[in-house]
């Protein structure tokens, strides 16, 4: 994982991933709030990162860059050899009314040097998207590119706004072409009516369809529209949220034969906390044609050690419920009841960072999930699992020793929605690895976020009015996540970046 480390832990902004021939993550990332330079960091395994040579700075006095950098985009040149990135610059003349799009080359993808062809910066006009004379907020979004290849064609995707319609309601994800002339503007691609922005754009071909993907303020979460030709109408699900509250910024990379999605998340939900950008996820597509969101396929490369249930401590209850019981059915089936309130069975975890899989069916109408981080009060995470009205949730729930009078915590940090089975069974897996927690229901992610309430505690399930079984599961120890802090040594950076492509 990586964060920021400097005077401040929130100064990640927007980030971008490109994968090079060496199978190198490049991380692209801004920083905020002074937005005067964007950050690269390089990964061989998308989990680890180590700060290189910042890639472009804000231009010189007067120049259309010389006040803040945004968003970007970084890809494979599509004439000549090397790479080149798009990005959003803003001038202290236009007092940040303005954005633009302007555009920077690299022949190794550490040292960039800004190159405005094809008719660059350019910015929005009319009559597509709102100008001068048309921008009611007083200022005008045009940010975020994406540049994707159509057909031999190229085409930028950008974070605009539509000419007409009520003012809070005209986000649109707005397209330009490349011409011999230069990016000629183009009607939105997509129109959603109904948000204010629709921020770092990004589509991508899965299976024959077309996926738009989005950030939304309204609610910090991931949406996306499908369509079976790229300027083809893009279409919502009945639920067309790809990352639940507190992911961002979302982009995806192409790996092989794997669609990953790279984002930043925000801790507690607010955008100037703590600001993290967590191991990736991948895409696929059910068999309706709806996006789903799977485990990195990496995690499986770092299991250090696998115990299966029948050799895992005994669960034991920490709340004393005399209405609860537990017993082993065989060596890889655990049944736990209790008839009224609540009980909490928890065991020692065998290593802080685990993967822990396995089955967990529930009888009748009661309420069941996991807790992690439990300490012998009960104090801990959550993760509910809803069996009858396929809701999930991941709570902070503990003792508030700060405040007497409300001494309680009992906070809902995430939650989102799993398919109902008619056996109510589930098999699940948690990911702990760091202040990272991932759950998937039926191999799809459905929660994942960061939280540093908790750090110690033992794992286990929690049970009220039903009875539970977990059977079948084993937990996988992972290595403790590497944490990095820029180094003094500018060569020093070079020499990573190169041992790593020589891995």
């Amino acid at each position: 994982m990586y964060s920021g480390s400097g005077f401040s832990n929130w100064e990640i902004g927007d980030v971008d991933v490109f994968i090079d021939e060496n199978g190198i993550h490049h991380l692209f990332h801004l920083i905020i709030p002074n937005h005067d330079y964007i950050a690269h960091a390089v990964s061989k395994d998308g989990l680890s990162w180590k700060r290189v040579k910042n890639a472009l700075f804000v231009g010189d006095p007067g120049e259309w860059d010389d006040d803040m950098l945004w968003t970007m985009h970084v890809s494979k040149r599509s004439t000549g050899k090397g790479y080149e990135m798009y990005y959003t610059g803003l001038k202290r003349q236009d007092k940040g009314i303005e954005q633009k799009i302007g555009r920077a080359v690299s022949k190794d993808l550490i040292n960039w040097t800004k190159d405005n062809s094809y008719d660059l910066p350019f910015k929005s006009e009319p009559p597509h998207y709102e100008g001068p004379n048309n921008n009611p907020r007083e200022w005008i979004s045009f940010r975020d590119p994406f540049k994707y290849q159509y057909e031999g064609e190229d085409y930028l995707l950008i974070c605009a706004r539509s000419a007409s319609g009520p003012i809070y309601r005209r986000g649109c994800i707005g397209v330009a072409k490349r011409e011999k002339e230069g990016f000629v503007l183009q009607k939105p691609l997509h129109i959603p009516y109904v948000y204010d922005d629709v921020e770092c754009p990004c589509v991508i071909e899965i299976k024959g369809t077309h996926y738009l993907l989005g950030s939304i303020r309204e609610d910090i979460k991931v949406r996306y529209w499908s369509s079976p030709e790229f300027r083809g109408e893009y279409c919502a699900f009945h639920n067309n949220v790809l990352l639940p509250q507190g992911n961002y910024a979302a982009r995806v990379v192409k790996d092989g034969e794997h669609f990953l999605i790279y984002n930043f998340y925000f801790a507690d939900g607010n955008v100037n906390t703590h600001r993290v950008i967590p191991p990736p996820k991948e895409l696929d597509v059910d068999h309706s044609g709806r996006l789903l969101l799977k485990s990195y396929f990496y995690w499986e490369k770092l299991y250090q050690k696998t115990i299966q249930q029948k050799d895992l401590p005994q669960p034991l209850p920490i709340l004393g419920n005399p209405t609860a019981e537990f017993v082993i059915e065989n060596e890889n089936k655990w049944r736990f009841g209790c008839r009224s309130g609540y009980e909490i069975y928890c065991f020692e975890k065998p290593s802080n960072d685990f993967v822990w899989e396995g089955t967990l069916a529930v009888e009748g109408m009661g309420k069941t999930g996991f807790v992690i981080e439990c300490d012998k009060e009960g104090t801990g995470y959550y993760i509910s699992i809803d069996f009858m009205n396929g809701f999930v949730q991941f709570r902070a729930w503990g003792f508030n020793e700060k405040d007497v009078k409300n001494n309680f915590i009992f906070e809902n940090i995430q939650t989102n929605q799993f398919q109902i089975e008619d056996k109510k069974e589930i098999y699940f897996k948690i990911i702990r690895y760091g202040n990272y927690y991932e759950l998937s229901i039926n191999d799809v992610v459905k929660l994942t976020l960061l939280d540093f309430k908790y750090n110690e505690g033992k794992v286990g399930i929690y049970v009220c009015s039903a009875v539970i079984s977990v059977k079948d599961s084993k937990i996988h120890v992972i290595p403790e996540p590497e944490n990095e802090y820029a180094a003094s040594d500018p060569e020093k950076y070079q020499k990573d970046y190169s041992r790593m492509v020589q891995m």
